[in-house]
């Protein structure tokens, strides 16, 4: 190798090194800038992770519970500790546990207590069992009316049913046609409506 060679080397080679130093120094100074917010976000990012684990540990622990609670009362169902524990832990269950009692009970006023349920399915279905083992025309046809009725079209059965045994056919009729052709009631409103009274 030349001198001039070995020259240019040396050249490219404190180039680069300076190079190393300057991006060094640049991140040491960003570093310096920004260290409490850069600590902050890996100790927020340490916390939520923490939380979240926490959560779902407990949530676990919740869903376990309420599960125990749910076997003891099918063992007892008398239990009115193990009711309250399995309100405490769900709610939800517990008003599910209810209505599953009132329903093999048939009991119209176990069912009036969970009209308020905030279980939206519960909430929804009580209102169509409490007026349909009160054969309560009015309230079947207000359940039917409701936008996003779960049994819409069965309440309007039952009130073309009650229609019926009053001798309202026209107003029977009316209520049965109202049932959209894709209903699985469909064939049922039309049996009635033709092979019903007339």
């Amino acid at each position: 190798m030349s001198l001039k060679e070995n020259i240019e080397m040396v050249k490219d080679e404190l180039n680069s090194e300076e190079k190393f130093f300057e991006k060094a120094v640049i991140t040491e100074r960003f570093v310096k800038k920004y260290k409490k917010p850069m600590i902050g976000t890996v100790a927020a990012i340490v916390l939520i992770v923490a939380a979240n684990f926490t959560y779902k540990v407990s949530e676990k622990n919740r869903i376990e519970s309420a599960n125990k609670a749910l076997a003891e009362l099918q063992k007892n169902p008398k239990d009115e500790l193990t009711l309250a524990r399995l309100k405490s832990f769900s709610p939800q269950l517990h008003d599910v546990w209810l209505y599953s009692q009132a329903i093999a009970q048939k009991s119209v006023a176990e069912l009036e207590k969970l009209k308020n349920s905030k279980t939206l399915i519960i909430n929804d279905t009580v209102q169509y069992e409490a007026a349909e083992y009160k054969e309560d025309l009015a309230a079947l046809e207000a359940y039917s009316e409701k936008q996003n009725a779960i049994y819409k079209d069965l309440a309007m059965v039952m009130s073309a049913i009650l229609l019926m045994q009053e001798g309202k056919i026209d107003k029977a009729h009316n209520k049965l046609s109202m049932i959209g052709v894709n209903s699985p009631m469909t064939q049922v409103a039309n049996a009635l409506m033709h092979y019903g009274v007339k």
